[in-house]
Formats: C-alpha cells, structure tokens, sequence
C-alpha cells in the first residue's frame, strides 16, 4: 500500500535550521587549540546515522594522527590552509577539500596558514560529539579565546567511548 501525495508519513524525519553562531560549542585542548561547535547530534536531532560540525584549529594547531575503529568521517575544508595526512600520505588542504576517511584509516590535520583553518566534519554513526565535550571547555559565541590549556586526563577513555583505535601518534 502506498501513502496519498497529501498524507505525512508516520516515519518523516527531523529538520533542522542552525545558524552559524548556534549549537554546543566547545573550546579544544592543545595541540589543536580552537573550537567545535556541534550541529548535528543525539541532542537535537532523532537520527542515530550521523553527527556533523565544524572544527576551528588555530594557526600552528594540529589533530594529532588518529583513526575510528567504528566510524567513518567526511572533513569538508572551507577556509584557510593546511595538510591533512590520510593513511601516511600528506595532501594540500584549502576551501573546497573534501576527505573521506573510512574505519582503521590514520588521519591528521594541520593547520599550517596564517589564520584559522575551519572544516565541518560528519561522523557516521554519531559519536564524535561526545568526544568534544569531554575534552573541551564550553564555549559562547564571540568571547575571547582562553590561554591554551591541556588534555584532560580523561582524554583516552573519551577517545575510546567515541570509537578512536589506539594512540598512535602526537
């Protein structure tokens, strides 16, 4: 049985409209610096298929060589310069660079420009949001930058509840 044209189907999803100073918001741990804000998560959204954000690193900062065990991710560059290195070999990042890495693929990013470089990044099934609040600081939109501060030392049990493999690099 089909559903009408006019009739809403019991299993429509959500949607959702953020604008670009909204969402959680976390200051991040050296050596990444910068911020996150989430978008799109278990807290504002039903779908258990995804999270999405955006990553401010600031200039010098890095994300130090990691991979997911059980996730895949999509990094979207949309302003300044760097590198992201997938599975050991370095690429030029600027607006426009588009990254999938998939589960067990080695990644890291670096901010090499003069200003911030942002990228949004998807994470499937949801779970990197999780990591950013337990690391970070809350942040509000438009305060200062705090002095750099470092990893808490919950950092390891966090990378692992948000299906990071092991350490393998700084």
């Amino acid at each position: 049985m089909t559903a009408k044209s006019n009739e809403v189907p019991a299993h429509k999803g959500d949607a959702i409209v953020l604008q670009p100073d909204e969402g959680d918001s976390y200051w991040q741990p050296q050596p990444a610096n910068g911020y996150v804000t989430v978008k799109i998560g278990p807290s504002n959204c039903a779908s258990n298929f995804t999270s999405m954000g955006i990553q401010v690193i600031a200039p010098g900062g890095y994300v130090r060589e990691h991979w997911h065990s059980s996730h895949e991710e999509i990094l979207f560059c949309f302003e300044g310069q760097g590198t992201i290195v997938v599975d050991g070999v370095p690429h030029r990042a600027v607006p426009g660079t588009t990254v999938f890495v998939g589960r067990w693929v080695p990644h890291k990013i670096i901010n090499e420009g003069p200003g911030e470089f942002k990228m949004t990044w998807t994470y499937l099934p949801p779970g990197l949001q999780q990591f950013f609040e337990a690391i970070g600081r809350p942040r509000k939109a438009g305060e200062p930058a705090p002095a750099p501060f470092g990893r808490p030392e919950n950092t390891l049990s966090a990378e692992k509840a948000a299906g990071f493999g092991p350490k393998i690099g700084d």
